[in-house]
Parts: C-alpha cells; structure tokens; sequence
C-alpha cells in the first residue's frame, strides 16, 4: 500500500521493522507499497549526515592542530590520539565521498578533486609520525 501521508504508522512506531519491511518491499519489487515520502526523507538525511560528520571531524582537526602548534607545553598523548583519530576518519569519509558518486558533495564543491591526494591541504589532514606534519605554519 502507497503512503501519500505525511508518516505512516509504522514509521514512527518501529523504525527498525520500517526499514526491513521497506527494503523487502524494494527486494520484491512491490513499489506501490513502498512509503515514498518517508524513504525520500531517509535517503536524504543521509547525504546530510556524511556532510555534517565530515564537517565535525575537520573542526575537531583543526582545534586539536592549533592547540598542539601554540600550546607545546599542553601537549598529551590524548590530543595526538585524537589527531591522528581524526585524520584517518577524515581521510576515509573523504574516499568514500569521492568513490560513491560523480555528484558528492567534494566534487560540487570543488570538481578538480579525483583523488584524496587532490585535496587542498592533504598533506595536514593525512600527516605522519608527527602531528604537525605538514601543517602550514610549521
């Protein structure tokens, strides 16, 4: 059955069973059944969702690689962890954006990106042994 409503029932009551009942829908090809403005929905607050991590990760990068160029003396083993935590997240959000899709959000914003290694400051967010490794003021 097609939802034209706003949320179906099961929707909002077991978001879980939604999805499979969903997806067993799509399996089977049974599109008049599908609930169409919640599948809308979800698939695009995915898109949303790597876009706003990848923005969250880059900022707790940047905070940590100040803190660790103009407070030497705070350094700790954690702020490195995290670092290097975040720079491999990065990194991985970065080559999935650019392996799933032609229309990611990395190519709209700048469309001479084809590979990790293309984008602008690489060589901070990848780094090395050390955690200032090619950051710019160094």
């Amino acid at each position: 059955m097609y939802v034209t409503g706003k949320s179906s029932p099961a929707y909002e009551a077991d978001f879980y069973g939604w999805t499979q009942q969903q997806a067993k829908f799509l399996q089977e090809e049974k599109w008049s059944c599908l609930d169409i403005p919640n599948l809308v929905e979800e698939i695009e607050s995915l898109g949303r969702q790597e876009r706003r991590e990848l923005k969250n990760r880059l900022g707790v990068l940047l905070g940590h690689l100040l803190k660790w160029e103009f407070q030497p003396e705070s350094r700790s083993r954690s702020w490195l962890a995290t670092i290097r935590e975040q720079r491999s997240q990065v990194l991985q959000l970065m080559k999935t954006l650019l392996a799933n899709s032609e229309k990611t959000y990395v190519r709209l914003v700048s469309p001479e990106i084809k590979r990790p290694t293309d984008i602008p400051f690489y060589h901070v967010i990848h780094g090395r042994d050390n955690p200032g490794y090619g950051f710019p003021i160094f």
